[in-house]
């Protein structure tokens, strides 16, 4: 397959990609904007409608969107190999950044010193998912219906405690139905995908096929979280942020790999490393490893969590490009978007509220009865609360960026602990 302008050979993909891959900082809203800039703008290798077109498709599928975007540009460039360079560019400087970033949290995180940074990096961690509320939330809600389906869905998790996956699916479904029926102009022409079973059958065999293998072995533990992680990518609409808190809940309350200090911590080292931030997932799964069996333990964990995770990416892209133009003129599917990414906004800021009260009190318990989380008051920290305050006036009011606000707020927080 070519580009619509110009293909590049093979070095320079990697060259190009490479580097999209190591300086990919910033959450999915810059790696989009740095790829529009080194594949449109700068070498043509796109043009700005089939840009769009893909960044549509991408936003239609789950998982993380900026990594999808990249895989379907190298698809389109030089075919599936294509698209697997730059897919696996995207994500493997990120993750062996993360592996080594994980492993040392597991041997030295309980440190007072070190625990002590954490404080800085969680108050900046508030601040970076509140900046995320409010970026989806105003490209999202439009009219009163995405006010209702933000607020509906903020209620359903925060007070309600329901499934994020049911959430999202009846999101969806009340888009697709809801839309109002009208004469859509002829559809363009399309590709035609040469083997679409082919494609389902390999890729999804791929997907399985560790899942087989620690099954057969009797890895419990192994086969337990490459499920949960499998169910994850398929539900991963609106990015890492809107499948936080479900898989906080699920890994923290249900399965206790994890405790939820470790969960925020997992977010903000993500966040300073290049790659999807969807990478959280490999650091949860090699702590909880690492508590089952050690480094073994944690490197396997990592791998299936990385190996599960990314490969539907691959899937959905190389059963879906060929269909590009077909599924983006579909307006019941782009409703059905619509009111997911609205929704979605209700569940970040359950993800917000979340992450809040466990950062700024200690003891944090929910509802007798529903599931508000229900902080107490005696256990306030005051710390946490000045060092938010601080990540506030740097990012919001000077716009500082995350990775500086961090070191500024771990290092204070850090030299801190040593005077007190």
């Amino acid at each position: 397959m070519k580009g619509d302008v110009s293909g590049p050979n093979w070095s320079e993909m990697l060259r190009v990609f490479g580097r999209i891959g190591l300086v990919s900082f910033g959450g999915p809203a810059a790696q989009i904007a740095l790829m529009h800039r080194e594949l449109v703008e700068r070498r043509s290798w796109l043009t700005e409608a089939a840009y769009l077109r893909a960044l549509s498709l991408c936003m239609l599928l789950p998982g993380p969107e900026a990594m999808q975007l990249a895989t379907y540009a190298g698809w389109r460039l030089h075919g599936t190999r294509g698209g697997l360079l730059a897919g696996l560019l995207f994500v493997v400087p990120g993750a062996l950044v993360i592996g080594v970033l994980a492993l040392l949290y597991a041997n030295y995180g309980q440190l007072p010193l070190v625990q002590a940074a954490f404080l800085g990096i969680k108050a900046a961690v508030i601040i970076v998912v509140f900046q995320a509320l409010r970026k989806v939330a105003g490209k999202a809600l439009h009219g009163l219906e995405g006010w209702v389906l933000a607020t509906a869905s903020f209620v359903a998790l925060f007070v309600l405690g329901l499934p994020f996956p049911l959430i999202i699916l009846a999101a969806g479904l009340w888009g697709f139905f809801h839309h109002a029926p009208r004469h859509d102009p002829p559809e363009p022409e399309i590709h035609t995908a040469a083997h679409p079973m082919k494609t389902v059958l390999v890729w999804a065999g791929l997907w399985a096929s560790p899942l087989v293998v620690v099954w057969l072995l009797g890895q419990d533990f192994l086969l337990q979280l490459g499920l949960f992680f499998s169910k994850l990518a398929v539900v991963t609409f609106g990015g890492a942020y809107a499948v936080l808190a479900y898989m906080t809940q699920t890994v923290v309350q249900e399965y206790g790999w994890i405790t939820t200090e470790q969960m925020i911590d997992a977010l903000g080292l993500a966040e300073t490393t290049p790659g999807p931030l969807i990478l959280v997932t490999e650091f949860v799964a090699l702590l909880a490893g690492f508590a089952q069996n050690g480094l073994a333990g944690a490197l396997a964990a990592g791998a299936l969590a990385l190996w599960v995770t990314f490969t539907p990416c691959f899937l959905w892209i190389f059963l879906a490009g060929p269909y590009l133009e077909k599924i983006s003129s579909q307006p019941r599917l782009s409703a059905a978007l619509r009111a997911i990414t609205a929704t979605v906004v209700g569940v970040i800021a359950n993800l917000s509220v979340w992450f809040a009260l466990h950062v700024l009190f200690d003891r944090v318990t929910p509802d007798g009865v529903l599931a508000i989380p229900l902080p107490d008051w005696t256990s306030f920290n005051l710390l946490a609360f000045l060092l938010a305050a601080v990540a506030a006036a740097l990012m919001l009011v000077l716009k500082r960026g995350f990775v500086f606000s961090m070191l500024v707020l771990g290092f204070g927080a850090g030299a801190a602990s040593l005077f007190v």
